[in-house]
């Protein structure tokens, strides 16, 4: 069922067969030269040559594949709070999001451009391996080219054998099915190994930990969905596209472990990693001296406050070895005040204390302050005891024709217990009126 699906669909790119025949023939001219013209190496090698021609072609498209699926990741807590506020109107919810794609400029094709672009070339070369097990022309290959690629043999498989064919089909190819089997399955695992690695690398590296998407599960199962289907799709593919295939796997993960070395996602191990021996190498030399080194610090130095964890800890490691990031991405001898600290505060700034706090007797003696040596600092306001001797002197005058007020004594506790009795706190008291006889 499978084959019949991939048969059908290489009928619709056969007209690549003719170009992708010609490179392959180019190729064998000079490994035929080294090895051999009818050698497995020297048809192996032209295959895997097929396939490092098409990847440099792709490299822009791998390029722009890894920026737009860094933009998505970025735009994942966006895209959720869409689909929350609008979970109930389908179209507006579809028109939000195209409205945050145009405005960010990410396209969400484009991380599935280099597959689309490479499944043509794919199927052509699946049609021109099938074209040589049956023993009929195609594209460039003639017949004298044609009996060369029957004879070359891949560690004992024949390079049209397939894992599903017979002994019968085998025998013709002059191979034993034991050989066609052993060497399929091995290039079958080593395929979906690759894939698998190279989708776990980008996981568990390659992605801001501190935001729970639904995009990182998404991937999450990606990486455990596509090494099953290229199990099962791999028994039916000859052995010229399994090389192919595992080429361009192993092309794959090679390329994403250096554009992650190089450029990693914010916020991502690989990027704590990348800081982290940036640092050792600009503390060792006492500056930056590549113009990569240059623009990862401005790229720092220019968020400021919106620095994440491994970035303001790249920072500080600098300033604790008594350097500087300036804005253009140098770094000079000394403290800077544009380096903020992890509480977003200047390095090398005074920290703001809290006051201290009085106790309730401090508070209760009102502007009267202790000092931090236990003696009393006048503020200009006459003390609790000026006060209380001034309100004795006013008593002791005669008021309204009345006999003399007792003098208030000077003491807190009786001016309390005065207060108790009904009578004012803090001043002259107020004269009884005469009894009505």
């Amino acid at each position: 069922m499978i084959s019949d699906i991939v048969n059908a669909i290489s009928g619709v790119f056969a007209f690549l067969t003719t170009p992708v025949s010609w490179v392959i023939v180019q190729f064998h001219k000079v490994f035929g030269a080294i090895f051999g013209p009818d050698t497995g190496w020297a048809w192996g090698l032209s295959i895997v040559s097929l396939v490092v021609l098409i990847r440099i072609c792709l490299i822009p498209l791998f390029v722009k594949q890894i920026k737009s699926t860094r933009n998505m990741q970025l735009l994942q807590p966006q895209m959720k709070a869409i689909q929350e506020r609008y979970k109930n109107d389908k179209q507006r919810q579809s028109e939000e999001m195209m409205k945050l794609y145009k405005e960010t400029g990410t396209n969400p094709l484009s991380s599935c451009l280099p597959i689309l672009v490479q499944s043509p070339f794919f199927f052509a070369l699946y049609h021109t391996l099938a074209g040589i097990a049956e023993n009929k022309k195609i594209g460039v290959i003639d017949q004298s080219l044609l009996d060369s690629a029957q004879k070359a043999h891949i560690f004992g498989a024949p390079l049209a054998a397939k894992f599903m064919d017979t002994a019968d089909e085998v025998a013709k190819m002059g191979a034993t099915l034991m050989d066609v089997r052993v060497v399929t399955a091995v290039m079958i695992i080593m395929m979906s190994a690759s894939q698998f690695y190279t989708q776990r690398q980008l996981m568990t590296k390659n992605v801001d930990l501190t935001v729970k998407t639904p995009f990182m599960q998404q991937q999450k199962m990606l990486m455990y969905v596509f090494p099953v289907i290229f199990l099962f799709m791999g028994i039916n593919f000859p052995v010229g596209v399994l090389v192919y295939w595992l080429t361009t796997n192993v092309w794959t993960m090679g390329q994403q472990m250096y554009v992650i070395s190089r450029n990693p996602t914010p916020g991502s191990k690989a990027q704590a990693k990348m800081l982290e021996g940036l640092q050792k190498h600009v503390v060792g030399h006492g500056a930056t001296r590549t113009k990569r080194e240059r623009n990862i610090v401005k790229a720092i130095v220019a968020k400021g406050r919106d620095r994440n964890e491994y970035e303001r800890k790249f920072i500080n490691g600098l300033t604790k070895a008594s350097l500087a990031a300036q804005a253009d991405g140098t770094v000079v001898a000394g403290t800077s005040t544009a380096v903020l600290d992890e509480d977003g505060t200047p390095s090398g700034a005074p920290k703001r204390q809290q006051p201290k706090r009085q106790s309730k007797s401090q508070r209760q003696s009102g502007p009267t302050a202790a000092k931090s040596d236990g003696t009393a600092q006048d503020s200009g306001k006459p003390s609790l005891e000026k006060k209380d001797a001034a309100e004795s002197d006013a008593a002791a005058k005669p008021q309204n024709g009345q006999g003399a007020a007792k003098a208030k004594p000077a003491g807190g506790n009786q001016a309390r217990s005065k207060a108790k009795s009904g009578q004012r706190k803090g001043g002259p008291q107020r004269p009884k009126s005469p009894s009505k006889k």
